[in-house]
């Protein structure tokens, strides 16, 4: 059996994820407070501007939250061995994804940002162990849309994600070969 991979948290990726959390955090308290200064030709009803405002700090404030608990996290983000991956990249990580219940991965890509989908035979498993609501619903939502409430991104991780992709497809495939 191969040996374990592990793929440690980048720091200065996290540090910039926060800061641009920050940014639109001041953005959204700006548009909530003072929305007639956001009026363009685009975005012409200050009520929208006031919501958007709103919604935004309300979103990338938890998102700081997250992305602040990651900073001092030193635990790898993420772990491949003989068991599976264990996956601590992200607010949703969940631990240990064992090879046996992975049926399938998938990429998918939401604006400029690629992820890996990883299809199960026990969604129900991974989303009860979610650490808290907010991760539990993120992940239900995830299976909703995606079929899967399992992703794996490189936005935290020491590694781009073309490199993090073969990987985990690479090491996927060996485990799921027939003998």
């Amino acid at each position: 059996m191969s040996s374990n991979i592990v793929i440690k948290l980048s720091k200065k990726k996290i540090i910039l994820l926060f800061i641009a959390g920050v940014l639109f955090v001041i953005f959204g308290i700006l548009g909530a407070l003072r929305p007639e200064d956001f009026v363009s030709t685009i975005f012409r009803n200050p009520e929208i501007i006031r919501i958007s405002g709103i919604l935004g700090v309300c979103f990338f404030g938890i998102g700081i939250i997250f992305i602040a608990r990651k900073l001092f996290d030193n635990k790898p983000g993420l772990i491949i061995d003989s068991y599976g991956i264990t996956n601590n990249t992200n607010a949703t990580s969940m631990g240990l994804i064992d090879w046996e219940d992975i049926t399938g991965i998938e990429t998918k890509q939401v604006m400029s940002t690629k992820f890996l989908i990883l299809h199960t035979n026990n969604p129900e498993k991974y989303i009860n162990r979610a650490k808290n609501i907010i991760s539990k619903q993120a992940m239900n939502m995830s299976y909703k849309t995606y079929g899967s409430p399992i992703s794996i991104t490189s936005n935290s991780l020491k590694i781009n994600f073309n490199d993090l992709e073969k990987m985990i497809t690479s090491e996927f495939e060996k485990r799921t070969k027939p003998q």
